[in-house]
């Protein structure tokens, strides 16, 4: 039986921390020397290669997914050659792999939306990164899986690197959309509740811890499983205000919990289905629900009921879509990222429970991030 190293990452912030900054330590040191374990030189003169997870055609991500040697282009005026530290593995990545995102790159494709990574030479006219910059793409379809990488200065945004490594490799995509998610859609204020369905998600998660720091009471629904006291404590224990089992929802006792929590203002969906239903029907009247991701893949049936006596909101969000939306004014996405690095600093915002996998064991991690009912986030570790 595999058994791979186990992070929980709000336990071992420290450690991530010690163990990185010695790396980085000895990579401002002997740069050199980083660039010769990193990248390799391919029989062309002066021309680099990387490894990277690569796929040529779409399918089951377990078979169509090689780890291969990719030619690294020369470095321009405004490029950046970065060495990537962290990637995680999520359930977006996997839907472009199978070629049901909305996303479809050109093939062949590297994999990974997400992760964070280090600069180690900038090209001549590049003003907003300097060598030793922690960086994070600023769009999907970067190409993530890989051991290093030639992207434009435009392509990645800077975080501190004072924060935990499996902070900053998560920050881009989950923290993101519960941030904005709790921020655009209703005047949420301390004392007002939020109701979410997979509550144990990346997402859910970082609405969990972004929600307590605002003083705003979150309604968690999750699937019952066997460990689901655990899975309890461990919401609660970052801030989770009520945790309850989806069954519950449909019960009576669930109106005690309205005599203690205010009806909610603002639902997120990240499943759709029955579960999104059972949502609207706590809404307060005059909520919103957002709906952010469909993993039980059934539509999502609104009551007229919902509409006409409540007068409900149905929304929808994707983060990849509001990045682009502004792309072209830095300060809304700068000033998001600073506030959730203040979060992580501040220890009220950590990554979720994680598994750190080395690059070369990416086929296991592949098919256990794609396992049903999955308690941590599959890390390659470059």
């Amino acid at each position: 039986m595999w058994l791979p190293l186990y992070t929980v990452c709000s336990r071992s912030q420290t450690t991530c921390r010690r163990r990185f900054a010695a790396a980085l330590l000895k990579l401002s040191r002997r740069r050199d020397q980083t660039h010769v374990s990193h990248l390799s030189h391919s029989a062309g003169p002066g021309a680099q290669t990387c490894k990277a997870l690569q796929f040529r055609k779409h399918g089951d991500p377990s078979q169509v997914v090689q780890l291969e040697d990719v030619d690294l282009p020369p470095i321009g005026a405004k490029d950046v050659l970065v060495k990537m530290l962290a990637a995680p593995i999520n359930p977006s990545d996997i839907n472009m792999i199978q070629g049901t995102y909305a996303i479809t790159p050109d093939l062949p494709a590297v994999g990974g939306n997400e992760g964070v990574g280090q600069v180690l030479e900038v090209g001549s006219q590049v003003k907003s990164l300097k060598t030793g910059d922690w960086v994070i793409p600023r769009d999907a379809g970067l190409g993530t899986w890989r051991t290093a990488a030639v992207l434009a200065e435009d392509d990645v945004i800077s975080l501190p690197n004072d924060i935990p490594l499996l902070s900053a490799a998560t920050l881009g995509v989950n923290p993101c959309t519960a941030f904005r998610m709790l921020s655009d859609f209703e005047d949420l204020k301390p004392g007002d509740s939020v109701i979410q369905n997979a509550a144990n998600s990346g997402v859910g998660q970082a609405v969990i811890q972004i929600a307590a720091a605002r003083g705003i009471n979150t309604i968690n629904i999750v699937r019952d499983r066997p460990e689901f006291s655990q899975l309890s404590d461990r919401l609660k224990a970052i801030g989770a205000s009520h945790v309850i089992k989806e069954e519950a929802l449909r019960r009576p006792e669930i109106k005690e919990l309205f005599k203690t929590c205010p009806k909610p203002k603002l639902a997120l969906n990240g499943v759709g289905g029955k579960s999104a239903t059972e949502l609207l029907r706590h809404l307060r009247v005059g909520g919103s629900m957002v709906t952010y991701g469909g993993m039980a893949k059934q539509p999502v049936t609104v009551p007229v009921s919902a509409l006409i006596f409540k007068d409900v909101k149905v929304r929808g969000f994707w983060v990849t879509q509001w990045k682009r939306d502004h792309a072209h004014d830095d300060r809304a996405f700068r000033s998001m990222l600073d506030e959730l690095c203040s979060l992580i600093q501040q220890g009220k915002l950590t990554a979720p429970a994680c598994t750190e996998v080395g690059l070369q064991e990416y086929c296991r991690a592949l098919d256990t991030a794609m396992q049903p009912f999955t308690s941590a986030k599959q890390i390659l570790i470059m």
